[in-house]
């Protein structure tokens, strides 16, 4: 079995995980459901959540000193809980990415027909299927490419997809000049959005933002020195989009001022009302075209991690030819192609009659739910592990995460959400449910050792692979 070429650097792995959280998402829809419960304490929303998510992201890098592994949590899980939960967790995370994967298609279609609408071309009422779906081809081509290449590509996309709105943002802090009052509005709970409470829930949206920060953690077995350059990779892109998400969120709410919170909050597109507003109509252009590359970017990393994941899971029983690598990239040709379909599929079944919008929210949603389970899992894991190694202290630090996730867990299934997205807890259920049914099928998947893989991997800089 051909393993995977342990090529990568840390600016390929920090481009993943950037990549799969997609912070200009954040910046045009997110920060609008914050505002939304939290007013204009919205950026202090975005740093508890971050300090949450710091937590998480402990419990993560810990588990990347102790195995390097293509399937990130599915390793993790396996390490601590057996191969029967390791299985069940990497089929849980492979939801996540392919949720995001079909979501960020939609938003590549959508973004990019606002622009073209904007210089007065017409994509129809259908462009922005078309425009998805060559948007998924190309990026299955590239995930399938030397990950040198891809990575690198989408460090690229996002840098310059954040670059053009800090410029916004920086223009309306240039003509507003807020004031320390209006600073300190922002850094404490709003009695008109119900205080401590509304903050809270608006934790919810703003942790969420944070999701697939471990992406990085699926190319643990490609990258160089994976035990440093990994874990610096997590939390280099937790605190780059803490402080992208804590400080945009206060140029939106002060851009839109004082009296504009419900006007911000019931805003579809905030970017663009702020860029006319505060610059002009080409920046608005330019920001739909940023939001569309960093979009594209995000279904690039989905399918890269959501492949590797799959390849991990193939290499231990799912299917053998899940576990094959390209002979001359060095990818898991074969499960990113499954997971690029898998993506695909939907978005031709579904996205059609949901629309862009609705079909992101509810795919990403999906995902999200997914990714809280298995955030809660390896959290829960380096606790044992912790408390093993008689570190009671660490276990206790790391043991806040868990506990803050199943609240934020709660608050998205109680009460009980407006249908449809009453359904997406159950959908979510029903995919880890299914991860039992096909182990009653493939017991060997239940018993499946854990090699350290990483450690028979090709040599650090070669292109040629062994075999094992």
């Amino acid at each position: 079995m051909a393993v995977l070429i342990k090529r990568l650097t840390l600016l390929e792995a920090l481009g993943l995980s950037l990549a799969v959280v997609a912070p200009t998402v954040t910046a045009a829809f997110n920060i609008t459901l914050v505002v939304g419960a939290a007013g204009p304490a919205a950026p202090l929303a975005f740093v508890i959540a971050a300090v949450a998510t710091v937590l998480i992201a402990l419990s993560f890098m810990a588990f990347t000193h102790r195995v390097a592994h293509a399937g990130s949590a599915y390793a993790y899980i396996t390490h601590t809980f057996g191969s029967r939960a390791g299985f069940v967790a990497g089929w849980a995370l492979l939801l996540t990415y392919l949720g995001f994967g079909t979501g960020f298609a939609a938003l590549v279609g959508s973004f990019t027909s606002a622009a073209f609408k904007d210089v007065g071309v017409s994509t129809g009422s259908v462009g922005w299927l078309a425009i998805g779906i060559v948007g998924l081809v190309v990026a299955w081509w590239l995930a399938n490419q030397d990950m040198r290449l891809a990575g690198r590509v989408m460090l690229l996309l996002e840098a310059l997809a954040m670059a053009a709105i800090v410029y916004l943002c920086v223009a309306i802090l240039r003509k507003v000049h807020p004031d320390s009052e209006r600073l300190a509005a922002s850094f404490r709970p709003a009695r008109a959005f119900h205080g401590w409470v509304g903050l809270g829930f608006g934790m919810v949206f703003s942790m969420l933002s944070f999701a697939g920060f471990e992406g990085a953690a699926t190319l643990g077995e490609e990258t160089v020195n994976p035990r440093r350059a990994i874990p610096v990779a997590l939390i280099g892109a937790v605190l780059l989009c803490a402080v992208f998400f804590t400080f945009v969120s206060y140029c939106e709410v002060v851009g839109f001022g004082p009296d504009g919170m419900r006007e911000l909050a019931n805003s579809d597109a905030p970017l663009d009302v702020l860029s006319r507003r505060y610059v002009s109509g080409r920046l608005s252009i330019a920001l739909n075209l940023a939001a569309a590359t960093t979009c594209f970017s995000g279904a690039i990393g989905a399918i890269a991690a959501g492949g590797r994941v799959l390849y991990a899971l193939g290499r231990v029983g799912l299917w053998r030819r899940l576990a094959e690598v390209h002979p001359v990239h060095g990818t898991p040709a074969p499960a990113i192609t499954v997971t690029a379909l898998l993506i695909i599929l939907p978005f031709l079944l579904w996205a059609p009659f949901a629309g862009a919008g609705n079909y992101y929210s509810y795919t990403s949603e999906t995902g999200a739910l997914s990714l809280l389970l298995i955030y809660i899992g390896v959290g829960g894991a380096e606790v044992i592990e912790a408390r093993r190694e008689g570190r009671y202290r660490w276990a206790a630090t790391c043991a806040l995460g868990p506990l803050l996730l199943l609240w934020v867990l709660y608050c998205n299934v109680y009460p009980v959400p407006d249908y449809p997205n009453n359904l997406w807890p159950y959908v979510t259920l029903a995919w880890a449910a299914s991860a039992l049914l096909i182990i009653h099928f493939r017991p060997e998947l239940a018993a499946a050792p854990l090699p350290e893989y990483s450690l028979a991997a090709s040599a650090p800089t070669g292109d040629t692979h062994h075999q094992t």
